[in-house]
């Protein structure tokens, strides 16, 4: 249903937006898409296609965290595996030292 101002009424439930699709494949969702989803930068969202349509899905948190491991890991960035408990406190040790960030420790009372 159409009011005077020209706007749509849809349910709340019913949003709809056109997006464009950029040269490398990237689509941005309209900022009042995404507060309505509770999406935040850096989030995940799953894509499928479902029918002949694409729906995104956020992720869970554990999906999140699997994603970064695996970006760790292509980097790199990970230490192992390890053949005893030993092996891998002495690595924590060892790489534990080479870290050049400042330890926060909690102010004095």
């Amino acid at each position: 249903m159409l009011f005077s101002n020209g706007k749509l009424n849809l349910p709340r439930d019913n949003y709809m937006s056109l997006v464009k699709v950029r040269p490398n494949g990237q689509v941005t969702l309209p900022s009042s898409l995404r507060e309505r989803a509770k999406l935040n930068v850096g989030d995940l969202l799953e894509a499928k296609l479902e029918k002949g349509k694409i729906t995104l899905t956020p992720a869970s948190l554990i999906d999140r965290h699997i994603a970064e491991s695996q970006e760790q890991i292509k980097k790199g960035q990970f230490y192992g595996p390890f053949d005893a408990a030993e092996e891998m406190i002495e690595s924590l040790h060892r790489n534990g030292q080479k870290s050049k960030r400042p330890v926060k420790r909690p102010a004095r009372r």
